[in-house]
């Protein structure tokens, strides 16, 4: 009897081995093939694999800003959104000094509601765009209690609504005009776990995680590529709360590193990143913990690393 369950167990901990190294190494092996085996001349480019136009929201800022610029030399023109127009064209113009492509600014507050659909599709209606970057966000990094009710509604319109009805929107043009190109949804670490004084913002990415894999499932068939871009801490504004996370490190770099990293692995085809890769070795890390050993590990982490006036 003991043998037997011994045996049993055996097979149970390297079946759950297993599990573990395809979820953390899937990725990561994928592009190490792709990089070090491949032949770099047989790779295509982002424009020859996705077209010649994308579109990023939030990208006046952190990692949307530096996502377009990286795009931008690439050679990809670049469609910014976002809702301050001073911030847009300071970036349209530092891509202008840059690169020789074309930009175009779209001013739309996701804060707003659904009236900023409408608004964003006629402005992109004439232009071929088959990279969709899905990135604006909003992070409220205090206690639910301190959080008003316009404050909740306003995280839920970025942070869920946004994500929602432009992969909608661009899904079904991409169908349409039978375009193979690319939706790119921006999530976070934080969508492994519930976070306390994060927990809407958690939340938000974890629909955002869940939403972006049944998407990859049914845009699969028509060779559009949906991949889920999962950060964890980099030097943005959204990470204020934080003078530890804003100094930056081995395992939090800046949006500009990130960035570069993420595009690169959309040029590779992951699909399920966090876009950087010592963060694929703290994912590892923290997946070993059940989640509920990993809320307390991160509620104290959290704890820790933020400036406690401010939660």
């Amino acid at each position: 009897m003991l043998t037997a369950l011994s045996t049993f167990l055996t097979y149970l901990g390297l079946y759950s081995f297993i599990c573990f190294l395809y979820e953390h190494l899937r990725t990561p092996i994928r592009l190490l093939k792709l990089r070090l085996v491949n032949d770099p001349k047989q790779r295509l480019s982002l424009k020859e694999r996705y077209g010649s136009w994308a579109a990023i929201t939030g990208s006046s800022d952190g990692i949307g800003k530096e996502y377009a610029k990286e795009l931008a030399r690439q050679g990809i023109n670049v469609v910014l959104i976002a809702r301050n127009e001073e911030k847009l064209k300071a970036v349209a113009e530092e891509i202008a000094s840059e690169c020789t492509v074309e930009t175009k600014i779209v001013i739309a507050d996701f804060t707003q509601g659904a009236q900023v659909y409408d608004h964003i599709e006629r402005e992109l209606a004439d232009l071929p765009i088959a990279i969709l970057v899905n990135n604006v966000g909003m992070g409220l990094p205090v206690g639910l209690n301190k959080v008003s009710k316009e404050q909740a509604q306003q995280l839920l319109d970025t942070n869920v609504m946004a994500v929602s009805q432009l992969s909608r929107y661009f899904f079904q043009r991409l169908r349409a005009s039978k375009v193979k190109g690319a939706i790119v949804n921006v999530s976070s670490g934080t969508e492994l776990q519930p976070v306390p004084y994060a927990s809407l913002y958690a939340a938000s990415k974890a629909y955002t995680r869940s939403f972006t894999l049944a998407l990859q499932w049914e845009a699969a068939p028509f060779g559009i590529h949906v991949q889920l871009l999962s950060p964890n801490f980099v030097v943005t504004k959204i990470n204020n709360y934080s003078k530890i996370i804003m100094r930056g490190g081995l395992f939090i770099p800046t949006a500009k590193a990130y960035a570069r990293s993420a595009v690169a692995q959309l040029r590779d085809g992951a699909d399920e990143t966090p876009g950087y890769s010592w963060h694929h070795l703290q994912n590892a890390g923290i997946s070993i913990f059940p989640w509920r050993l990993r809320l307390n590990i991160v509620q104290l982490f959290f704890t820790r690393i933020s400036d406690k006036k401010k939660l």
